[in-house]
């Protein structure tokens, strides 16, 4: 969520469609991170993948792992 200042109500700028796999969901998100230009990031542990959100996305992009959990180069383990 994202509260502006002054704001009653957040808006949602990650997920928000329940616990899952798809671009648009997470499944227990361990961290995150948001860069000067706004874009977030987040690790998304129980999908074993890196996930980042421009502004104004609709859905994320996996930029690292989503590959199943593993030790490979292109996988994570709980991130």
């Amino acid at each position: 969520m994202k509260w502006n200042k002054g704001s009653k109500e957040g808006i949602v700028v990650a997920g928000g469609h329940g616990e899952g796999s798809a671009l648009t969901q997470l499944n227990d998100p361990g961290g995150l991170f948001v860069d000067t230009l706004g874009t977030l990031y987040v690790a998304d542990s129980l999908n074993h993948r890196v996930m980042r959100w421009t502004q104004g996305a609709k859905q994320g992009t996996v930029i690292a792992g989503g590959n199943g959990q593993g030790a490979r180069a292109n996988q994570f383990n709980d991130p």
